[in-house]
């Protein structure tokens, strides 16, 4: 999933017209990210991009589709905030769902929180380590 603030901040810093050297901006990793919703502000003064309404993130080369009611990107804090009815999928199967994803891109952590009532749900694929070849069972 930190993969996912990585492709945001990307396309957060090139919104925001913060050039990718910027104290506090985090070079993000590379890739074409597309952000979709009904509306995004980027506040130069304050370093804070957002996105409202039907908020789609797309982000092909980790193959990571998030959706919310809302995305900030605080480029001076290294923090991306999606809120309200926050899904993020990754096509391994991987998913979580929460009413808001708090990212800490430097430490690469996350934090969800539920709705009230709510809990967290977090689907993650576990692999069955494969035997070494020649080895028994």
């Amino acid at each position: 999933m930190a993969c996912l603030a990585g492709a945001t901040l990307a396309a957060s810093a090139a919104a925001a017209d913060l050039p990718p050297s910027a104290p506090g901006v985090i070079t993000p990793t590379s890739g074409l990210v597309t952000i979709e919703s009904d509306l995004q502000k980027a506040d130069n003064s304050t370093g804070v991009v957002t996105a409202t309404g039907n908020v789609r993130i797309v982000y092909p080369d980790q193959r990571v589709v998030a959706t919310a009611r809302q995305a900030q990107y605080f480029s001076r804090e290294g923090r991306v905030v999606l809120s309200g009815d926050v899904d993020v999928v990754q096509d391994t199967g991987h998913s979580i769902r929460a009413e808001r994803l708090v990212v800490l891109v430097e430490r690469e952590r996350i934090v969800a929180e539920p709705a009230p009532g709510d809990q967290v749900i977090t689907h993650y694929r576990l692999n069955a380590p494969q035997p070494k070849p020649g080895s028994q069972p």
